[in-house]
């Protein structure tokens, strides 16, 4: 018994101690090392594995994209404002209705328009009155009754008199006003064809002439949704490519990306202060309305390029002052690279100089192999 339970007492020991054996660690990969300006990694080294590359490839031209916003074209855009102080008596259109040139929007009680038409219809009398003098004082200068001097007065009275009606009549004929009518109804009525796409008034409400201009919002707005206005921030660097009658492709993300072809009808001369931005607009078609008014997209322009090279943006890093890359020379060897660059943007870059077609350069994790640049070269100071 003794035997067997010391032989058990060992097989157990043995099994234990096979369970708490430690794996053997594997090998660490050497560091890399510094050879000149070059970081060299060993073949296969698995911080390789972390760096992404992209190919320097030439190009003729570039996608630039530019914020934009959608906003109503002016040009076929109406915002309507009372001319006089009155009540409304009566809305007649209401936001999305289709309007065609004259249509009644909304109708007022206005006793000032009421003043305007009273003008209107004394002018007319008296131009009747005056009329009638005309045609005695001739009568009587032809019955050689009164001087020459008397007709040219009437005639003068009747001239000025005639001039009032056409001035009173032309002011209540610009606001809804027809004939020598007194009934201080106001018509506000649509000067262009389109849909109402706001309104902003209701029914009783009391409204002033002096309810207009900045800040305050017209009481309807009319315009043409088929076509809109593209408002696009650009950068000082594109002022030459976004001039007049160049094309550009507007995407809205709430579309799902989709694309729109867009013209530029004007550029500002100058650049916004705070924004550094050069304000320019454009048009784009809308036939089947899927454009709303204020939606916010981007806006692509192709750039066309002198010489150089294009890399993605985030290739590029500032040491001090300078631009550089890190260009893979051979598999697993690195150098710096100091560049010029001939344009900026959010994606892609120009080299100028410094890089050649088909070299590769460090795109993903770059600040990750700088670091261990740094790492070698303080290594080798140290020796």
């Amino acid at each position: 018994m003794k035997h067997a339970a010391a032989f058990l007492s060992t097989g157990l020991l043995a099994l234990l101690g096979a369970c708490t054996e430690v794996p053997v660690p594997a090998p660490e990969a050497p560091a890399p090392i510094i050879q000149g300006n070059q970081l060299r990694f060993t073949d296969r080294h698995p911080q390789l594995a972390l760096l992404g590359f992209a190919t320097a490839s030439p190009g003729k031209a570039l996608s630039v994209d530019l914020p934009a916003r959608l906003v109503w074209n002016e040009e076929r855009t109406q915002r309507v404002y009372p001319a006089f102080a009155g009540r409304v008596t009566r809305i007649a259109a209401d936001v999305g209705q289709p309007v065609q040139r004259g249509t009644l929007l909304a109708q007022l009680a206005s006793p000032d328009f009421g003043i305007a038409q009273a003008d209107t219809a004394k002018a007319q009398a008296d131009s009747q009155l005056t009329r009638k003098s005309l045609q005695r004082q001739r009568e009587l200068f032809e019955a050689g009754i009164i001087a020459r001097k008397d007709l040219d007065i009437a005639e003068a009275e009747a001239a000025r008199s005639q001039a009032e009606v056409q001035r009173a009549e032309a002011r209540t004929r610009l606001y809804g006003g027809t004939g020598g009518a007194v009934n201080q109804s106001l018509a506000l009525t649509s000067g262009i064809s389109g849909v109402v796409v706001e309104r902003n008034l209701t029914p009783g409400q009391e409204l002033r002439p002096d309810q207009a201009g900045p800040g305050v919002p017209p009481l309807f707005v009319l315009s043409d949704p088929t076509s809109l206005w593209v408002q696009i921030d650009a950068r000082e660097s594109e002022a030459g490519t976004l001039r007049p009658g160049a094309s550009f492709e507007l995407l809205v993300p709430a579309l799902g990306g989709q694309k729109f072809e867009g013209r530029v009808t004007a550029a500002s001369d100058s650049i916004d202060a705070a924004t550094r931005t050069i304000k320019v607009r454009g048009v784009v078609a809308n036939p089947e309305r899927k454009l709303k008014a204020e939606m916010l997209g981007t806006a692509r322009v192709e750039r066309t390029l002198g010489s150089g090279v294009i890399v993605p943006a985030q290739a590029v890093t500032l040491r001090g002052t300078k631009h550089s890359v890190m260009v893979q020379v051979q598999p697993g060897v690195f150098e710096w690279r100091e560049v010029a660059l001939g344009y900026q943007g959010p994606r892609e870059v120009v080299v100028s100089q410094g890089l050649e077609a088909g070299e590769q350069v460090v795109s993903e994790n770059l600040l990750l192999l700088a670091r261990q640049f740094r790492i070698a070269q303080d290594s080798t100071a140290q020796r």
